[in-house]
Order: C-alpha cells, then sequence, then structure tokens
C-alpha cells in the first residue's frame, strides 16, 4: 500500500485550505464513508451560480484529505456541472481505469493509484459527494 502514498499525495493531504466551517453559508453537507469513518463537513456560499467560499471539517485518511485539499484548492469559481463532472471521472478513474479528471481538478492524478484499494474509494470521493449535495441545496434555497 506504500506505493499510493507517493510526496505529491502526502503533501496534498497535509495542506488542506478552507479549514473551518463557514458562517450562513447556502449550502452544507455531511458525508461519512461507510467502509473507513472518514467524515468530511463541507459548507459553501454561491455567487451566480459558482462557488464563492468554501469551508471543510475533516476527518479522514491521507488518501481522503489528498482529494479534500485538491478539491479545496480547486473548486472557488466552479459551477454544478464542473463539480458533477469532476467527480464522475474520478470514480470513472478509480472504478474503471479511466484517465484522472481535467481541469481545474487535474491535481486527482496523485489519487490515481489508490484504484486498486476499493476500501478507500468511499474516502476519495468524499468531498466530491457533499460538494454536490451541499450545492444542490444551496440551488434550493436560493430558489425557495
Amino acid at each position: 500500500m506504500s506505493d499510493i502514498y507517493s510526496n505529491d499525495l502526502l503533501e496534498l493531504a497535509a495542506d488542506i485550505p478552507h479549514i473551518g466551517r463557514l458562517s450562513a453559508p447556502h449550502g452544507s453537507a455531511h458525508k461519512v464513508s461507510r467502509i473507513c469513518g472518514s467524515e468530511l463537513t463541507l459548507d459553501l456560499k454561491l455567487d451566480e451560480g459558482r462557488i464563492s467560499e468554501i469551508g471543510l471539517e475533516l476527518q479522514a485518511c491521507a488518501l481522503g484529505q489528498a482529494s479534500a485539499s485538491v478539491f479545496a484548492r480547486s473548486a472557488i469559481g466552479a459551477d454544478l456541472d464542473e463539480i458533477r463532472a469532476a467527480r464522475e471521472a474520478l470514480r470513472a478513474m478509480l472504478k474503471e481505469g479511466a484517465p484522472p479528471p481535467g481541469g481545474r481538478f487535474s491535481a486527482l492524478v496523485a489519487l490515481q493509484p489508490a484504484a486498486a484499494y476499493r476500501q478507500r474509494h468511499g474516502s476519495i470521493l468524499l468531498a466530491f459527494d457533499a460538494a454536490l449535495e451541499a450545492f444542490e441545496a444551496a440551488l434550493a434555497q436560493t430558489q425557495a
């Protein structure tokens, strides 16, 4: 398993931006990986349909931390379609051997070796799953 913990991955895991909850977020979500117990709470604010602020509380393995770090570094300015596409590309990379996500989330390539460790996929997907739920909650709140 040590082959998946590259320097790039460990650097991402050690430096996660936007740690801490937001006051008055437009949307929030809490996700738990059933297999490993990793947890993530994600708050976000939107401006004209794009993420303008995010906040994270995270208790996860290095793989979940690295994925959350990539998300947190790259999500400001993203719209729902970009988050959805990145999540699907990440899932396909892990489960189907597809190429890693491109564009703003291309640093997820550091997690490509983790595809062989199915028990860690849930933790790796946490930030993107939470972001989709929080984004949809924020959109529902603004349309209410």
